[in-house]
């Protein structure tokens, strides 16, 4: 499988952290039968008393509906989605190749299952969302010996 990277819009919400939170969260996208990929929940380091919740993809109407009623919105980062076949070196690759053009992650979430990969990567503007898009899409893992 090629790289794949897409834009994605992450939905998200500034929560209270206590238990229970991310369960009532979901619940609303759970009845609308929302199919997530991406949950991602982080408490604040500069106030461990607030968290944040973020999903995606919110699609269709009932979705839609269900994300707002649970207090979540669109959030305005420019993220991508970037998936494919795991090879070792690939993930230091990708941070090469944009560490080379001078891009600033603003965050990174990568995860392994079995042989494939997934990583949500936020840039801190358009510009380094769409040179970062273009350089991932051309890296080369390195091929085991």
């Amino acid at each position: 499988m090629a790289i794949s990277v897409k834009r994605i819009t992450l939905w998200r919400a500034e929560v209270a952290n206590q238990p229970g939170v991310l369960a009532a969260t979901l619940k609303p996208l759970a009845e609308a039968r929302a199919n997530l990929s991406v949950v991602m929940g982080y408490r604040y380091k500069t106030d461990p008393s607030k968290a944040a919740i973020e999903l995606y993809p919110v699609t269709g109407k009932k979705a839609t509906a269900a994300a707002q009623a649970a207090g979540l919105a669109p959030y305005e980062m420019p993220t991508l989605l970037v998936e494919g076949d795991d090879r070792p070196g690939l993930g230091h690759a990708i941070a090469e190749a944009i560490a080379g053009a001078g891009i600033n992650l603003a965050f990174l979430v990568t995860q392994v299952i079995g042989r494939k990969y997934s990583a949500v990567m936020a840039f801190e503007n358009e510009e380094d969302l769409k040179k970062a898009a273009s350089l991932i899409k051309k890296v080369k893992a390195p091929r085991g010996k």
